[in-house]
């Protein structure tokens, strides 16, 4: 670039005063200023001219008319707002906050609520009662709901049921005589509904009865199957 041209180096010069002139360009033009008189000249000529521009102006604060007639200007006069409305200016506060408040509370009502994570049911392995049988093989096997409010027991090996008998299940309780909890087959699952299942209840136990249970509810035959809940 031949910065010899005086045309050429005015430009550039007012462009560097201007602060048009950026990124390398401008430093490639700082560093040739030193080695090119035509160029510093130019420059000191563009400061001098513009110079002027950049003098100290003290500020001068507009009245408020000057802006209401710029305002009205540029967007038109304003809507007088009613008194009512002014004394409402609290009320429109709180109802704002009402608001807002109840969009909150109708996000969170409704989100679904998380399901309860589900209780594992409680296996008890029923087995003969003979501690000779070592080691003991399984005969039955009942499935409590972790609610307690259900129980499915199902025959494994089974056990011999003589005719004209049935087998009736007991729940055992820590202290005093057990619960019946109704006649089982041997061949099929059972299904036992009752509202309190596990409440005071330790084990499980088969034994056998008369056709339509025992008597009175009170257990009259022997013991066949036994489990303990392991909670």
């Amino acid at each position: 670039m031949d910065y010899s041209r005086p045309s050429m180096a005015d430009r550039l010069a007012a462009d560097y005063v201007l602060g048009t002139l950026r990124g390398p360009a401008r430093r490639r033009f700082e560093a040739l200023l030193p080695a090119h008189p035509a160029l510093r000249q130019s420059v000191q000529g563009w400061q001098q001219r513009l110079g002027v521009l950049s003098a100290d102006v003290a500020p001068v604060t507009p009245s408020p008319a000057v802006w209401t007639r710029i305002q009205e200007r540029l967007f038109g006069a304003p809507v007088p707002v009613p008194r009512w409305w002014q004394r409402l200016g609290p009320w429109r506060g709180l109802a704002a906050t009402a608001t807002m408040a109840a969009l909150v509370l109708a996000v969170l009502l409704g989100q679904p609520t998380p399901p309860a994570p589900p209780v594992p049911p409680i296996v008890v392995v029923m087995t003969s009662p003979d501690p000779g049988k070592v080691p003991a093989t399984p005969q039955f096997v009942a499935s409590v709901s972790g609610d307690g409010r259900s129980l499915v027991i199902k025959p494994l090996t089974g056990t011999a049921v003589p005719s004209q008998k049935a087998l009736e299940l007991w729940a055992l309780a820590p202290e005093g005589a057990p619960r019946s909890l109704g006649i089982v087959s041997n061949d099929k699952p059972t299904t036992v509904l009752r509202g309190t299942l596990l409440k005071d209840t330790t084990g499980f136990a088969l034994t056998i009865e008369p056709p339509g249970g025992a008597p009175g509810g009170k257990a009259t035959g022997p013991v066949v199957s036994v489990g303990m809940l392991q909670i």
